[in-house]
């Protein structure tokens, strides 16, 4: 599955146009390489984002096309959420 479209299903990131964006300014990572977009997402990967003052990472837990709001949230596990001060 497409780093966009995983990130839109999964609620991660509420836009897919904004998910690319965000990718394409090299603020996400996986498995620590730098993801575009277009990036193949698997089960087991492990995702870091950069969204303002804060890094997520999360771990692939699974893939699906399409998701109800509630089961979103069970497609990742949260491995860590810290602030940065830049």
């Amino acid at each position: 599955m497409r780093l966009d479209k995983f990130l839109k299903v999964s609620r991660l990131i509420k836009r897919r146009t904004l998910a690319k964006e965000v990718a394409d300014q090299g603020r996400i990572t996986i498995n620590g390489t730098a993801a575009k977009a277009s990036s193949n997402v698997k089960t087991g990967d492990e995702l870091s984002i950069r969204l303002g003052q804060r890094v997520i990472t999360v771990r692939v837990e699974k893939l699906q096309e399409t998701t109800k709001k509630e089961e979103a949230a069970g497609m990742y596990e949260l491995l860590k959420e810290e602030r940065i001060n830049e």
